[in-house]
């Protein structure tokens, strides 16, 4: 079994997804503009290069996701709510790269730092409104800092 997250965006998903290849080393295998869909899929003018499908492949991960107008997700343009995208490593100074590169223009939430549970955690929201915890896994040499 694989779980993937799908995040949604309002046209911007391409833009998303390119940022997310980059910084993460990931490759985009699927790139589906609504305008090529089936000749029969009534599509306005003004969604035609939002993407209906989209995919990114990062090591054995990946993440989809796609452009929703209002008129099909009443949601998509209040704050995501009740989740977020989390990284794991080991290499603190990776993660410490993804947090400084995904924070780009977003707002840090939790700074990048040591906790009582990693090396390195810290929370944002990207600039695309997407939530993100990148987390440094313990290894057998680091202890929790003592209080």
């Amino acid at each position: 079994m694989k779980i993937v997250t799908s995040l949604s965006f309002q046209g911007q998903c391409r833009e998303a997804f390119e940022f997310y290849a980059q910084v993460l080393g990931g490759k985009i295998t699927a790139a589906m503009p609504y305008g090529e869909g089936p000749p029969d899929m009534p599509v306005g003018e003004q969604y035609k290069d939002w993407l209906m499908h989209a995919w990114l492949d990062v090591g054995d991960q990946s993440i989809m996701g796609a452009d929703m107008d209002t008129d099909w997700a009443p949601n998509i343009d209040k704050p995501k709510n009740g989740f977020d995208v989390t990284l794991h490593t080991e290499d603190k100074a990776e993660a410490q790269r993804w947090f400084d590169a995904l924070s780009d223009g977003g707002r840090v939430v939790m700074p990048f730092a040591e906790t009582f549970w990693s090396p390195g955690f810290g929370s944002l929201v990207d600039k695309f409104g997407v939530p993100w915890m990148v987390n440094t896994n313990p290894t057998g040499d680091w202890s929790p800092p003592q209080g």
